[in-house]
């Protein structure tokens, strides 16, 4: 059987088996992946440019945008590709670059929604103290500290997955690289190191979510106590989004890293992997705009700001006409 050092590329795991339904694939992907682009893109610049939005909450929400849109660049450009070329190969290299960024990009996103957890119980539940404790420079080392946190937790992943012995061949059961399906190729008895890491990381991941769940118990305690209808309904359209996209990505990743072996399949596998890698970049603009007037209203601003300079007559030259 080969081992890692004589192995210089990966197959992934095919969408289809047909030429038809590759290409059918290749158009859901593109649509899926432009939605994300357009959609964390709008809110980005609606953040960026919008003076009423240069709050704490909303800066989060630009770090979130910018890692959602590279979270799912980092996988379906490729997927796509293969879908198009009918094509499975990947390099050494691709391989571990992929995971490299989609753990890195993946990890700083949670970093960030416990952050922003954070950031809801301060401001709701600590009014008086918000400024104090949210103000810019704390704001920008806490943005700082889960992008780091995401660039270490993926060094360490990705140097102990890919120091294994790789005895089991070189095809990867899943259509972009993962960890799991990583140590599915490795020799019997190494993955164990991997293991502890990836323990030891879903200790570290669950103890952030009890701490996002403490966080809510206790913000929802403090909303119902409002006396103002208003004051309840701004409350919730902001942590309601919020906990809603917690709760999707938790538990689509938790499921996929943590599953026991017996429940495992193909079929099963590649829909988590689409969950939790496809769904929460391209629902979270949807999500985070539906219920927050404020983004609604920057969001539209952009739009029309952008349809008004493609259709100005100057840029056109009509005046010379």
């Amino acid at each position: 059987m080969p081992n890692s050092s004589s192995i210089s590329e990966f197959l992934l795991l095919p969408l289809a088996d047909t030429r038809q339904l590759q290409l059918l694939h290749f158009w859901l992907l593109l649509g899926i992946y432009l939605a994300a682009l357009l959609g964390n893109g709008l809110i980005s610049t609606a953040v960026a440019c919008d003076r009423r939005l240069h709050t704490p909450m909303y800066f989060f929400l630009l770090n979130l945008a910018l890692l959602d849109l590279g979270c799912i660049s980092t996988t379906l450009p490729k997927a796509m590709a293969n879908a198009l070329w009918d094509t499975r190969a990947i390099s050494y290299a691709g391989i571990a670059a992929q995971l490299f960024y989609f753990l890195f990009l993946m990890s700083a996103e949670f970093s960030l929604l416990t952050i922003m957890s954070y950031d809801r119980y301060v401001a709701i539940c600590k009014p008086l103290h918000y400024g104090t404790l949210m103000d810019s420079r704390a704001c920008a080392t806490m943005a700082a500290a889960a992008w780091g946190a995401g660039v270490l937790n993926s060094l360490l992943h990705t140097a102990s997955t890919f120091s294994l012995p790789l005895c089991q061949g070189n095809v990867v059961n899943q259509f972009f690289c993962e960890i799991p399906q990583i140590l599915m190729l490795s020799c019997s008895g190494y993955y164990l190191r991997e293991l502890v890491v990836i323990i030891f990381n879903a200790s570290l991941g669950f103890g952030c979510f009890v701490f996002i769940v403490v966080s809510y118990v206790q913000i929802f305690m403090a909303v119902l106590r409002m006396p103002s209808e208003q004051g309840r309904h701004k409350a919730f359209s902001t942590c309601l989004p919020h906990l809603a996209v917690v709760s999707l990505f938790l538990s689509s990743g938790f499921f996929a890293y943590l599953k026991p072996p017996s429940v495992s399949s193909s079929s099963m596998d590649l829909m988590v992997a689409l969950l939790y890698s496809m769904v929460p970049p391209t629902l979270n603009p949807i999500i985070y705009s539906m219920r927050n007037q404020e983004v609604k209203d920057a969001v539209r601003k952009v739009i029309n700001k952008c349809v008004s300079q493609t259709f100005d007559c100057p840029s056109f030259g009509i005046h010379d006409i």
